[in-house]
């Protein structure tokens, strides 16, 4: 237990135990594949005499399986060490695993930790608070900028509409008086022809009488 808590914590030597206990299953893997290989030969050389004396020299044949029979002993039981062997580096390495999970979390809470010192929900609220204030100044300066510039004359609004109502009232005044001097249009009827008529034949005789004169001058 204490070794893990070692570990965990992230020293040094728990790191470097483990990966000498890694490194040392593998070794002895290694030298039990030679081991097998040996045994295996050794099988192989016994049953091949074995073989060979059989029928010659029965004792020889006993004797040689005997041999054999105890290398295939020793290779089962070398197979069994293998299992356990590979085995336990598989927890080790699973372990491994674990652990340095487990340390880059603790590592990660840690980090998240110290963060969350430098922040509380006052903090947010007050920042967020700020940035809508920065936001709604940028808006204002936008509508400021966009606005056409009016350099020099300080005008209210009301007082021109009050100066637009007065030129409205003027120019319907000024119509209406227009209106008033049109001269009336008397139609034609039958006395004011006969009027016509009468003078029309008038100016016609005063020129006869006119004509009359000049004539009676040149003679």
């Amino acid at each position: 237990m204490s070794g893990w808590l070692s570990y965990f914590s992230g020293t040094r030597d728990t790191k470097t135990t483990t990966r000498q206990a890694i490194v040392g299953i593998r070794e002895q893997l290694s030298m039990l594949d030679k081991k097998e290989e040996h045994l295996e030969k050794k099988i192989e050389e016994e049953l091949k005499k074995a073989k060979a004396n059989a029928t010659s020299n029965k004792s020889v044949a006993t004797a040689a399986l005997r041999r054999k029979k105890t290398y295939e002993q020793q290779l089962e039981q070398l197979a069994g060490t293998r299992l356990t062997l590979e085995a336990q580096a598989n927890a080790i390495e699973s372990a491994n695993m674990n652990a340095e999970t487990m340390l880059a979390m603790k590592r990660g809470a840690s980090a998240l930790k110290d963060i969350h010192k430098q922040l509380n929900i006052d903090k947010v609220d007050a920042t967020m608070d700020e940035i809508r204030e920065e936001m709604e100044r940028t808006k204002e300066i936008a509508d400021a900028i966009s606005n056409p510039l009016n350099v020099g004359v300080d005008v209210d609004e009301d007082t021109l509409k009050d100066e637009l109502a007065q030129l409205e009232q003027e120019v319907l005044d000024e119509k209406l008086a227009g209106a008033s001097h049109v001269p009336v249009h008397t139609p034609a009827g039958p006395s004011r022809v006969a009027e016509q008529r009468q003078a029309a034949a008038a100016e016609d005789d005063e020129e006869a009488q006119l004509r009359a004169l000049q004539a009676s001058l040149a003679m």
